[in-house]
């Protein structure tokens, strides 16, 4: 079985350690959060394709270099995070539920009143490092609507898999899944 992938992102090269995620199907790891020059760049590609909108929501954990790196770009605006537990300063708190490809287990995505009141009424552009089933970004879009948030884009570094036949999600690149060699699946 190959180690790593090799991909290329916005003229940035990456070599990226295979995983097995079941017998048959493995992915390429895409880790944001120690690689800044990615977040940089990926966040200035990102932003020349981006609606116009007020705030950046993304989920936690591996959207957050994004967003806040997106928001600083576009000169110190307000990103939101939908937080993976009720934090003590959390009043009022909502949730949706979430089966991400990465994480073995259903996951609840939280926002609270103070987060929701920031949004109401206000361009949402939810962002993402990576995209593959699409139910983090569809949770954090329920979270956005059921907040009074309008949701205007839907963004993410990669696509994987399938991901790259939606038309409701602007990435910057594709990343195939896997065959259990980790040879691309066409």
């Amino acid at each position: 079985m190959q180690k790593y992938y090799k991909l290329e992102v916005a003229g940035l090269e990456r070599d990226l350690l295979v995983c097995r995620v079941s017998e048959d199907i493995c992915i390429a790891a895409f880790i944001l959060f120690d690689d800044v020059e990615m977040t940089v760049t990926a966040a200035e590609h990102l932003l020349r394709l981006a609606p116009e909108f007020d705030v950046i929501v993304t989920a936690e954990a591996k959207g957050i270099p994004l967003a806040h790196e997106m928001a600083r770009q576009r000169g110190n605006m307000e990103y939101i995070v939908a937080r993976k537990s009720v934090k003590l300063y959390m009043k009022e708190a909502f949730s949706v539920e979430v089966q991400s490809i990465t994480t073995r287990s259903k996951q609840t995505l939280y926002i609270c009143s103070t987060e929701a009141e920031r949004m109401k009424d206000k361009r949402v552009l939810i962002v993402d490092d990576v995209v593959s089933t699409g139910e983090s970004i569809h949770a954090v879009e329920k979270l956005v609507q059921e907040a009074g948030g309008i949701v205007v884009g839907k963004m993410a570094i990669l696509a994987e898999g399938d991901a790259k036949n939606r038309d409701d999600i602007t990435y910057l690149q594709h990343l195939p899944l896997l065959d259990r060699d980790g040879i691309p699946i066409e």
